[in-house]
Order: C-alpha cells, then structure tokens, then sequence
C-alpha cells in the first residue's frame, strides 16, 4: 500500500448552488482538470473525489458535490448523494457568487454549524463584481473564513490554501493514536491474523497494517501470527507481550491461548476508539440484553464486497448474536455511505471497523443513533459480547470499563 487510506485523509466538502464554480475551484486548487466544468446547471451529477497531498497539511480529500438547488426527480438523488458528504466532511467550502445569497447557502451553512464542522466561504466569480458588505460583516462577526475568488481565472486559490490551513480541526494535526498508549516504547504487541477466503490476495487488510504502522511510529515493535500459531509463538518468548490483538472472528481461540495476565483486545475495538467513542459503543453494546427474537437490528459495514463462505458481518456475527438472544432477529445491511434516514424501526445498529470511513462520519452515525434513541455497536465489541468474553476485550481500557460497570456490569474481570 503506497497510498494513504481514505479513511485517514482530510475530507474536504465544497458546498454550493449549481453553476457557482463548485468543480471550476476545485480543479484551480488541485491544478488539475479533476471535475467537467460547464455553463450547464448540474453537470456534477455525483460527488467526485480528488485525494491529493496537501502542504503542509498531508493527505486531503476533496469532495465535489452537485448543486443543492438541483430539481426534478434525478436532482432529487443528486441532493440526496450530497446531504451524505455534510456527514464525513471535517472541513466545509460554501461557494457561491457575487450578490447570491439566500435560503439553499443559508441551509448549508446551518447543516455545517448543526454539525459543528469548520468552514470556509468562497465568493467567487469577483471578476464581476464585488461580494456583498452585509454579508461580509456577518461573516466577520461569526468569526467564520471567507475568501474571494474568480477560480476560472486561478484567483484567489492561494487564499483559499491558507485558509484551509488555519481551519484544519486540531485532531487532524495531532490524530490519536490506534494503541500507542497500550504498547509502550520499547514493548511488544502481538497480532492475531486469520488468513481465510475474505482476506485479501497477498495483502493484510486495513485495520492490521495501519497497527503495524502505528506500533512503529511509537518506537515499539510487533510480532504477526495466525491464531493457529499464537499459542507457541507466545510460549517462545522471554518475556509476556504488552497486548495481544486479534481479529474479531478469533476472539475465543485466541482468548483460549493467551494467558489471563496478558491484556487482550480485538482491531475492531481498537477501531471503535479510535475513530468513533468507544464508550458510547459499550453502552450500546450493553442494549443487546434488551433484545427479543424478532427484532430488528441494522449492520452497516463501510466498504462494498460480495460476501464469501463464512462473511463475518452477514453469516457469523448473525449467528452469534442469535445464538445469545435465543431466536432468530431481522437483519438489514446497508454498504458504504449508505445509511436509512428513519432508524425508529431498528432495536440496534452496528458498525463494521469503519476502517474506510474518516472519523467525523463514524461520530455522524453515532450522533443520528443517539438522535433516534437507537443503540449503536460495532463488529468487535458486538462479537465479544454474544461470545462472553466482553470484560476481557475492555479490560485495556480503563474508561470502557467504567462505563461498562455503571450499566450494570458486575462479573468478575477476567485476567
């Protein structure tokens, strides 16, 4: 992988009427001929995405969305694709025109503030004529950047650059890490890897080769073993690793084969930290006591595949959570950034790793659940508790733990 992964690239959302040079800026900033540039109203039909690197902020994603004015019943969907990029942006660009101003900016910019995400104004188009001084003091007095621009003709991009990195959300400047506060300097960090039909070709998949990484870039090292070979890997050690990862499938072979002193977790979990609130997860996954045969739970898996033999999150996470509940419940999956507007129907929704999604549309999802008083889950965490060794997969996490044991909580900590 030479690439950085999606999922940890700065999304970047440009927001705007049809024909106000939404696609015109966006190739001015990547000085490439990214998006169709018309004078016909709604040539962006979907969202387009351009991954570039961005200095000196690094990797970025830039997100072109279709007119929000779009009509008819393929505007329609068009809208619709672009209400979804409002959840995975980390930093907004409103663009309109010079003296343009009304209810469909007025809308974008409440979605952005609902959400609390940064944004920038762009006026472009000031080859005509000067942005409007009313609207300028109220932007000034919000403390909200504008810029102004004519991108056809590359004005203004340089501003635009600068004020995307005054903007940039601290988290993305100083990102949190995926277990370098659970391997110290100097430790190490075995990890449990199943190689099966779903794995890919001659690769690891995300979650295992960004914890590579992540043990690596703090000073700390690691050892790779399928779960078959852990049990002896582990007795060949002159001293115990800091924590044992595994896969989420693995969860009982490798708890088996790890000694009870030895901290053990799952990527899922880890993933449920570190992009999305891992204590809300548990609380969610604590609701899955509430649930009866017949009920309906949501799976939401963030990248498209066609399922093969034992699919984790459509045939083994199915199995184990039916087998504790005691019947059989109603499974919806949705792939990618599809997700229902109406959750009043669900008992639970559960997340995949989101190794593919940035962090802001995980906490999105997490907010719409807590918004439609639906609990939410993940994968791991959902897969620890249908298997009973819940406890065991939190124990590394201290504030996990505290949330587990206010909701009731009580059994013994194993290890």
């Amino acid at each position: 992988m030479k690439s950085t992964p999606k999922g940890l690239r700065l999304h970047i959302g440009l927001f705007g009427r049809r024909n106000v040079g939404k696609s015109s800026l966006l190739n001015a900033l990547t000085r490439q001929d990214v998006s169709i540039v018309s004078n016909v109203a709604g040539t962006t039909t979907d969202a387009v995405e351009k991954p570039m690197e961005m200095l000196p902020i690094g990797p970025v994603l830039f997100i072109d969305t279709a007119g929000i004015d779009d009509v008819g019943a393929l505007g329609e969907m068009r809208v619709q694709k672009t209400q979804q990029v409002f959840d995975r942006a980390d930093i907004g660009i409103i663009v309109t025109e010079v003296g343009v101003w009304g209810d469909f900016e007025e809308a974008i910019f409440a979605q952005l503030q609902e959400r609390k995400t940064p944004f920038i104004v762009v006026f472009n188009k000031t080859d005509l004529g000067a942005p409007d001084a009313t609207h300028i003091a109220r932007l000034d007095q919000l403390d909200v950047p504008w810029v102004a621009a004519a991108a056809e003709k590359g004005e203004g991009v340089l501003d635009l650059r600068e004020a995307l990195i005054r903007t940039v959300p601290d988290e993305f400047i100083n990102p949190p890490s995926i277990l370098g506060d659970l391997v110290p300097s100097g430790e190490m960090a075995v990890l449990v890897v199943p190689i099966d039909m779903e794995a890919p070709k001659g690769r690891l998949i995300l979650p295992q080769v960004q914890s590579i990484r992540d043990i690596l870039d703090n000073d700390a090292y690691c050892m790779v073993v399928k779960e078959r070979e852990l049990r002896d890997a582990l007795d060949r050690l002159k001293r115990p690793p800091a924590l044992v990862v595994t896969d989420s499938q693995a969860f009982l072979k490798v708890g088996g084969d790890t000694p009870n002193d030895i901290n053990m977790t799952s990527f899922s979990i880890l993933f449920a930290r570190f992009k999305g609130d891992l204590v809300e997860y548990v609380r969610g996954t604590m609701a899955i006591e509430n649930l009866q045969p017949g009920d309906r739970v949501l799976i939401a898996e963030s990248c498209a595949h066609h399922p093969i033999g034992e699919d984790i999150g459509r045939v083994k996470l199915p199995r184990w959570l039916q087998q504790y509940v005691g019947g059989k419940l109603e499974f919806v999956h949705v792939q990618g950034h599809d997700f229902p507007d109406d959750l009043s129907s669900f008992s639970l929704a559960i997340n995949c790793g989101s190794c593919m999604w940035n962090r802001r549309e995980v906490l999105s999802r997490i907010v719409k659940c807590q918004q439609a008083g639906v609990p939410t889950s993940n994968y791991g965490l959902t897969i620890a508790y249908s298997l009973g060794i819940f406890e065991r997969a939190l124990k590394p996490f201290p504030a996990a733990m505290d949330a587990y044991r206010e909701l009731g909580g009580s059994g013994p900590i194993i290890g």
